[in-house]
């Protein structure tokens, strides 16, 4: 839940040592599915008949923010022990993370006591207020998932348009990016070269999309994330500098710098994105 806007998702997730699957259906809003073995990710939607294949490093779910925490989180946030709760019918460790300076946000999260998954994340502001939230109503952990289901369902293509959205690893400086100072507690986590979309049909985007790429640079500080997208200006595209919210804690903030639009989206204050927005600088 993010504001006003609620939104439902049936999750199977299986590991097995060897390859990570998963299986994401929407219950509310746009009707998918999406399918993950390992960093492949393919999403179906059927009233357009399109599936979108992707590589992706993580699907971003909630239920794995706290898998890897860096030890450095502590210079950021103070961890406060709430106690304990059940949620979903499992019995969870309450601990709430108050923000030390004013560039994140705080969080409150339930992680089951025997395996540490995060069954709710409750993100506040300043104030303490609500921005959004999630957790899982019902949970099966060790549940018997058929991941041979999961690898035929996942190949089922026929019929669908298929599109692919290619993402080229590389940094901001082989990019000829930087940023001139990091806001605190954030570190770079990894860089992407990707296409553009073009207003102007799939025909041309294809044709131009050797010439017309951005570059998507994450950041995170162990919890949140902020992502920077820089792309050549286009007056057909890119029309107003300012600031949006995409519903609950997410924002964004684009400004035009030269020939180039860039873009910084993220849970976080705008202070946060506008300090990333206004601190690149291109050098080459």
């Amino acid at each position: 839940m993010a504001g006003d806007t609620f939104a439902s998702s049936k999750i199977w997730h299986a590991c097995d040592g060897q390859q990570q699957l998963e299986r994401v259906v929407s219950l509310s809003g746009t009707q998918r599915m999406t399918y993950r073995r390992d960093a492949q990710v393919i999403t179906f939607f059927p009233a357009t008949r399109r599936a979108l294949i992707e590589n992706r490093e993580s699907l971003n779910l909630f239920s794995d923010r706290l898998s890897a925490m860096d030890p450095s989180i502590a210079d950021v946030y103070q961890f406060q022990s709430i106690g304990e709760q059940r949620i979903a019918g499992l019995d969870a460790d309450v601990v709430r993370l108050v923000p030390k300076d004013q560039w994140r946000y705080g969080f409150t999260v339930w992680s089951e006591r025997n395996t540490g998954l995060l069954l709710q994340l409750k993100t506040h502001d300043v104030d303490g207020r609500v921005l959004e939230q999630a957790a899982f109503s019902e949970l099966q952990i060790n549940a018997a998932v058929d991941k041979a289901e999961l690898i035929r369902l996942m190949a089922q293509t026929d019929g669908y348009h298929i599109e692919r959205s290619t993402l080229l690893p590389t940094t901001a400086e082989d990019q000829g990016w930087t940023l001139r100072r990091m806001v605190n507690g954030f570190k770079p986590m990894r860089c992407y070269q990707r296409p553009v979309a073009s207003p102007v049909g799939e025909v041309a985007r294809q044709i131009a999309v050797d010439a017309r790429t951005a570059v998507q640079c994450v950041f995170s500080d162990g919890l949140a994330t902020v992502s920077v997208f820089m792309e050549p200006f286009d007056p057909r595209r890119h029309v107003r500098e300012g600031v949006a919210t995409m519903g609950g804690a997410t924002h964004t903030v684009a400004r035009r710098y030269a020939d180039w639009w860039v873009t910084a989206v993220g849970e976080a204050p705008l202070a946060t994105l506008h300090a990333f927005a206004r601190g690149l600088e291109r050098t080459q």
